[in-house]
Parts: structure tokens; sequence; C-alpha cells
């Protein structure tokens, strides 16, 4: 899936760098510059931030399913253990419990992701929002005439990464 994600995203980059070309623009005037996003959200101060909330967040959650995934196991230990002498009825109640804990567990766990997800995308998305913004400030001061992610890009030269001075305006910005 990955794989064909970037094959995709190539063969996109390579059609929009062909039709600049081909609008008449001469293949030396056109500066083309390439950013990767994950370095610059992991470097930058306000990416860092943020994944720092992310993770103290993700840690919480855990703390607290880890109580929960302890106690299936240890009922599941135990319907291991002393199962062969319970009576059918005895089984079927434990079963029961076991299967409703394990539901209430995956429910858990379900709420926790997306309370993630949530919270990635209140910390990320602003971040992202000012990036945009500097990409094209960036692109429109020092003459870019396309940016690209680094990510569907097969191959670039050093001098086209523009990650670094994209990070230290967004810095700048984001104190």
């Amino acid at each position: 899936m990955n794989i064909a994600k970037r094959v995709v995203g190539c063969i996109g980059s390579l059609l929009i760098v062909a039709v600049v070309v081909v609008n008449g623009q001469a293949a030396d005037t056109t500066k083309i510059g390439v950013i990767d996003m994950k370095k610059v959200l992991s470097a930058s101060t306000a990416g860092q931030k943020a994944q720092s909330v992310i993770e103290e967040k993700m840690k919480a959650l855990q703390g607290t399913l880890k109580k929960d995934q302890d106690e299936l196991v240890a009922l599941q230990k135990d319907m291991e253990k002393k199962g062969a002498a319970w009576t059918d009825a005895v089984k079927q109640e434990k079963a029961k419990a076991f299967q409703k804990k394990r539901n209430d567990l995956a429910g858990k766990e379900e709420n926790a992701n997306l309370e993630l997800k949530k919270m990635r995308e209140e910390n990320v998305n602003p971040i992202l929002k000012k990036l945009e913004e500097i990409v094209e400030k960036v692109a429109k001061n020092d003459g870019y005439s396309l940016i690209l992610p680094r990510n569907v890009v097969l191959y670039s030269s050093e001098s086209t990464d523009i990650s670094d001075k994209v990070t230290s305006e967004l810095n700048k910005v984001m104190k």
C-alpha cells in the first residue's frame, strides 16, 4: 500500500514538473524545491511540543488500559487453570465475563485511539496551517516555481531541500 502511494505520488510529481516545463518556462529558469515534512515537524520547536503533549496523553491512556488488560489476562489464566474442574454453568459464566471484559477493553482502546487522533489533529493541524504559509513565503521570496514533499520525489539534490530553512522560519513564527 505504501509503495503504491509512493508510485502514484511520484507519477503525479513528474506530471506536475512536466506541466511546469511544458507551459513555456525554460528548464533552467524553473526552480524546484523539496521539503521533508516529517523532518520539519520533528525538528521544529512547535512540532516537538505537540509530540510531547501527544506522548504524555498516550502514556496516560496506556496506563489506564493496562489495568484492564491485566484483569483480562488474569481471568484467562484462571479459566485455563481451573476450567477443567468447573461445571458447564460456571464455565459459561466465566466465558461470558471474559467476553464482556474483552469487549469493554476493545471499546476503551477504540475510544483512546479516537482521543489520540483528535489530540493529534488539535496539536498538529495549526502547525501544518502555519507551515503552508511559510512554505509559500519561502517559495515566493526565493523564486521557487514548485515545492514538492520529499516523500513523492525519487531523487533530488541536497541543494533543492528547503526543510532546514522552513524549520527555521517556523521556529521564528511559532515561539
